[in-house]
């Protein structure tokens, strides 16, 4: 058998960790429902956006990834229902603080931590005051035992505007590209809407690695309920190894989306297209060069 199922969820989130917790635990139990093996919530689920703002008491919201109530839920529902949760999180270690992602296995253990490795900042996504860059480097995980040969890739938000990610990971053995997502508006100019641009961006990954993509992001306004707050744009999305669109969510809609997957047809058609039998490495040392 070479299918796999993934899933994407999307929903809004408030400042109540354990509510937060509970929504996606009712969305990943209908992923599961629905026979996904692989359940992608979106970034930073824990609780609302915090880095709109610099706040230095927001750093006592981070922990260690085994104390952190967020992944621990994650673990417990993983064991449960036999399934992959990667699950992204506010990680503390000592003095330090990233933007992760624990990749949570079918039986409830962590397979390992992906910190995120491009940080933004500007307004509305002031990360770099909270998150050092990642010192992990890219990963990749097997998939649940269910779809044997899958491995699995993911980056975290802004790391999905970068093609060096997608295809490091592919060059890692990835078959798939997950992508857990937090974006929406941006404060300092009201006229840009980068939904458009957000999806193209990993639609274009899918295209030039000849990979399925998944991405999770988050919908509402925040602070919740206010008026003229940071509002998230949602359009989840399930694109296949030609870029094709094979399920989605609007801006507004919340809910799971699930597609399954081939992997032999995958590698017959990377194949075909020869992307990676003509590619030059010899030409690329520009490429891991300061500008």
């Amino acid at each position: 058998m070479t299918e796999i199922t993934v899933a994407a969820l999307q929903l809004g989130f408030s400042s109540d960790i354990d509510a937060n917790i509970a929504n996606v635990t009712r969305l990943v139990r209908e992923a599961a429902g629905s026979g996904a093996q692989v359940i992608l919530p979106p970034e930073l689920f824990e609780g609302e956006y915090f880095c709109r703002v610099e706040d230095e008491g927001l750093f006592a919201n981070a922990a260690p990834t085994q104390d952190h109530k967020a992944v621990r839920a994650m673990q417990a529902l993983a064991r449960d229902l036999g399934v992959t949760i990667p699950t992204s999180f506010f990680e503390a270690d000592g003095p330090h603080y990233y933007n992760s992602l624990a990749m949570i296995g079918p039986d409830g253990a962590i397979q390992g931590v992906y910190r995120k490795s491009h940080i933004p900042d500007g307004p509305g996504y002031e990360e770099k005051f909270y998150f050092r860059p990642g010192n992990t480097g890219f990963k990749v995980w097997p998939a649940p035992p269910q779809a044997p040969g899958w491995t699995l890739g993911v980056g975290v938000c802004w790391d999905q505007w970068y093609p060096e990610t997608a295809r490091a990971l592919m060059l890692m053995g990835a078959e798939i590209l997950f992508y857990p997502t937090a974006i929406g508006s941006e404060p300092h100019d009201t006229s840009l809407d980068t939904a458009r641009l957000w999806r193209r961006a990993m639609v274009g990954h899918a295209v030039s690695n000849v990979v399925p993509v998944v991405a999770a992001n988050r919908i509402g306004v925040e602070p919740h309920g206010e008026e003229g707050g940071q509002t998230f744009y949602g359009t989840s999305f399930i694109a296949d190894e030609r870029g094709d669109i094979l399920a989605e969510l609007g801006r507004e809609e919340e809910g799971v989306i699930t597609a399954t997957l081939d992997l032999a047809r995958i590698r017959r058609h990377r194949a075909a297209f020869g992307f990676f039998r003509d590619r030059r490495p010899e030409l690329y040392g520009r490429l891991v060069q300061d500008v």
